[in-house]
């Protein structure tokens, strides 16, 4: 009797524990898939090269994640298509005194993506990953009694691997663990 009533009680009790898996959590739908290729994604904004260095960002996210193995085109399970569709910025903190005058800007980066089997067809929903920062404009001076501040787009360009690195992130975590 009170082997049956142990037995029963330990049964009861690791029931909780079977949907649980060491290893990757990665979505069902994905399941199959363990090496990725990932081409140079599409740039469909004003600002040059900025597509090699988000490519480069995820693909050194996929390798520090480690669910997916980066192969190439032929050899890889699925390939992983991308399109920066938009990166903007908008003002945060004006000058003090000069309302007028930014300080400190937030940079936004869109990509949309999609994950594609070795015959073309998508192997999910595509998706929409979004990456942010916020930088300060450098190098003000003062002309007379108005404060000139510096370069915009030089802050702005040494913003961006910080939000392709928060991007690239977000898209690792969506594609390796389903949110």
């Amino acid at each position: 009797m009170k082997k049956s009533l142990a037995a029963a009680f330990a049964c009861l009790a690791l029931t909780g524990c079977l949907g649980y898996r060491i290893g990757p959590a990665k979505p069902n739908y994905l399941k199959d898939i363990h090496t990725l290729a990932v081409p140079t994604f599409d740039n469909k904004t004003l600002l040059p090269r900025i597509e090699v260095l988000v490519t480069g960002t995820v693909i050194k996210q996929f390798q520090q994640d480690g669910t997916y193995k980066i192969a190439d085109g032929d050899k890889a399970d699925a390939t992983l298509k991308g399109e920066i569709s938009r990166i903007s910025r908008s003002p945060a903190r004006s000058v003090v005194g000069n309302v007028l005058a930014t300080s400190e800007f937030n940079l936004t980066m869109h990509v949309k993506y999609k994950l594609v089997g070795p015959d073309g067809k998508p192997l999910g929903p595509s998706g929409d990953v979004v990456g942010t920062t916020s930088f300060f404009v450098s190098s003000s001076s003062t002309v007379g009694n108005q404060q000139v501040l510096g370069d915009v787009t030089t802050d702005e360009r040494q913003a961006l691997p910080l939000a392709a690195e928060e991007l690239a992130k977000r898209l690792v975590t969506q594609l390796s663990e389903g949110w």
